[in-house]
């Protein structure tokens, strides 16, 4: 190979919510996740969320969503084989996508052309990002050099140190889309609670019940702090669906907690179907094993 090095190269799909910045800054290949309207098919990653949301609020049923095509997800790792790179992808739970099953089918696909080929395939066990911490740090490392082993490690890593919480604005997106999981129990509950749900072994599980929206916040907040504490902080992020000033409001609340500047992530059509508009979320993940 006349000595050139070989670099890991980190691919992940779009339900990570990964920033277009950082994306770019750490080389991360996506693999869009679509959303399928009564006629008409978009990838996640190649429609606004304001413009999808729009067409939520207007249309009659809820939409559905799809995996990316194993010829996509074949082509977007060969790219990377080809030039000799070594691949680590993450991508989201297994439980709740058909992505992760394709993503190890194009693996065994590409060996039989490129034998020599090093690639990994990981189940983050969630989505959103909690999914994309784990691809940003893995990304992180390698563009440090690390070996594809240490990257590996590394995501698995951050995945046991990291925790999404958040509060659906309603259940119905939930039921309707089948993915409600161990949370199921809340749906003949009285409209008053206000659920704040986790992601647990990949699927969506009830964290705890209270009356508002306020005290769920507060909650979430709390559970933050408590983990923070005990393990000290990576990275937080506050995630919304189409409830920017919602999201401005909490990150101004746990700013004011922890000193520090946090991020906001909107989160897209694919996860946006699922949980529905006016969902607020932290993810985070922290210095310890949680």
């Amino acid at each position: 190979m006349w000595g050139w090095t070989m670099a890991v190269k980190i691919v992940t799909d779009s339900t990570s919510y990964i920033s277009e910045e950082l994306k770019i800054k750490y080389d991360i290949s996506v693999v869009s996740l679509s959303v399928i309207f009564e006629n008409e098919e978009f990838k996640e990653i190649g429609i606004e969320n304001e413009t999808f949301y729009e067409k939520l609020n207007k249309g009659t049923n809820i939409p559905t969503s799809s995996q990316p095509s194993l010829e996509e997800m074949y082509n977007i790792i060969e790219k990377h084989v080809k030039v000799n790179n070594e691949v680590v992808g993450v991508f989201l739970s297994s439980d709740m996508s058909g992505t992760y099953s394709n993503a190890c089918l194009a693996k065994n696909m590409i060996l039989e052309t490129y034998p020599d080929a090093l690639i990994e395939i990981i189940d983050s066990r969630s989505n959103c990002m909690q999914l994309g911490f784990a691809a940003l740090t893995g990304a992180i490392a390698a563009q440090k050099g690390k070996s594809i082993a240490e990257v590996v490690l590394i995501v698995k890593d951050n995945i046991k140190r990291s925790r999404f919480l958040f509060i659906p604005d309603t259940l119905e997106y939930l039921k309707k889309g089948g993915r409600i999981g161990g949370a199921s129990a809340l749906l003949g509950t009285i409209f008053q609670i206000k659920p704040i749900l986790t992601v647990v072994n990949g699927k969506t599980e009830l964290f705890n019940k209270v009356r508002t929206k306020k005290r769920a916040i507060q909650a979430m907040i709390d559970k933050f702090i408590e983990d923070i504490t005990q393990h000290g902080l990576g990275e937080v992020m506050i995630h919304h669906i189409n409830d920017v000033e919602g999201a401005m409001a909490f990150a101004k609340t746990v700013e004011e907690c922890i000193g520090k500047k946090i991020d906001i992530a909107p989160i897209g059509p694919v996860i946006g179907t699922h949980v529905g508009p006016g969902a607020l979320g932290i993810v985070y993940y922290t210095k310890t094993d949680l």
